[in-house]
């Protein structure tokens, strides 16, 4: 029997990412100076706008996407997921802060690794519980990757 989660749990582990990715563009400009940093700090921004959208779509969920679909009387789920979404993306990397290019390499992991668990996610959200909502977060994080290709080809 497999375990399946609904877009609202999809949703609020989207929000943690972008919690997450927020705070690695943050401390990544903590230790850079001019540009880098404004351009890390606009990164940062983006990820709390991407937060705040996914809450949006969160809350426009219907009532049968948002049903919970096992018993969890305790309420493990939420524990559980935060600690899904800490672990998978923009978890602490090992990076030479002082080096652009690095950031932005890891920047770029980190990005194609949420589209990847965005992707393995979709396959475990039932149709009736908001499967298509899923792509609206994938096709953020792709403008990311593309914003973040574009500074790396550039620092070459």
């Amino acid at each position: 029997m497999g375990l399946d989660f609904n877009a609202d749990e999809i949703f609020e582990m989207a929000e943690q990412i972008e919690r997450n990715g927020s705070k690695f563009y943050k401390n990544a400009a903590g230790v850079v100076e001019g540009e880098e940093k404004n351009f890390l700090l606009e990164l940062a921004k983006m990820e709390d706008e991407h937060e705040v959208t996914f809450a949006g779509l969160r809350k426009e969920l219907t009532a049968k996407e948002k049903a919970t679909t096992t018993f969890d009387p305790e309420g493990e789920a939420a524990e559980y997921l935060k600690a899904l979404a800490d672990t998978r993306v923009f978890f602490d990397k090992e990076i030479n802060p002082s080096n652009m290019i690095d950031i932005l390499k890891a920047a770029v992991m980190a990005e194609k690794d949420s589209i990847v668990f965005y992707l393995g996610m979709m396959e475990l959200v039932p149709e009736k519980l908001g499967k298509d909502k899923i792509n609206a977060i994938i096709k953020e994080e792709m403008a990311h990757i593309r914003l973040l290709s574009n500074k790396l080809a550039k620092q070459k």
